[in-house]
């Protein structure tokens, strides 16, 4: 018989949702006296995809890719931040779109969804961009890191670059404002 123990219980406690969840799971397994726990353990590696990826607060800490550093802004000095530079599209998918990376944040890549990466704004962080040669706009939230290519400040995902109308050309200038840093209870918004 599979058990789940109390120190493999513990160490999920790092993402709430996983906890809950295995604790959950244990409380069904004990009600229903199974003998195996096959059903649960697939229902929580399926699950655990949903998870926030462990950061807890902000991510801002430094980082090395390509041999150059990067320091994330602090979450004041990103509340009065806005940028107007070069933005890019790229898509994480692999193999049919069957396959997909993760962000910086740990979360699953989504194409679908209205998210970005940014070099060194703090992680999670909601920006308005603002499309240069046409007008358009839209906010985004930022989960990852990138663009690593020299004259880029943003990356988005194509849901962005068609919403921006750039998606076939590839590259757009840009605005880039920050409008909140944080997500839930760690949310901070940029003042007027």
């Amino acid at each position: 018989m599979a058990k789940i123990s109390k120190a493999d219980l513990l160490s999920l406690k790092g993402d709430r949702g996983l906890y809950l969840l295995g604790r959950l799971f244990i409380e069904v397994t004990m009600l229903m006296k199974t003998k195996s726990c096959l059903w649960g353990l697939s229902v929580l590696l399926v699950l655990s995809s949903c998870s926030s990826g462990g950061y807890h607060g902000y991510k801002m800490g430094s980082y090395k890719i390509r041999g150059r550093h990067y320091q994330p802004m602090s979450v004041e000095a990103a509340l009065h931040h806005s940028e107007v530079g070069m933005a890019s599209w790229y898509d994480e998918r692999r193999w049919f779109g069957l396959s997909r990376g993760t962000t910086a944040l740990g979360e699953r890549f989504r194409p679908h969804t209205k998210a970005g990466a940014h070099t060194t704004l703090p992680l999670p962080c909601r920006v308005k961009v603002t499309n240069l040669q046409n007008g358009r706009s839209t906010v985004i939230r930022l989960n990852d890191r990138g663009p690593f290519v020299d004259g880029r400040i943003l990356d988005v995902t194509p849901k962005v670059a068609k919403r921006l109308g750039f998606k076939h050309q590839g590259l757009t200038k840009v605005r880039v404002e920050v409008v909140s840093v944080g997500d839930g209870k760690h949310k901070r918004k940029r003042r007027r």
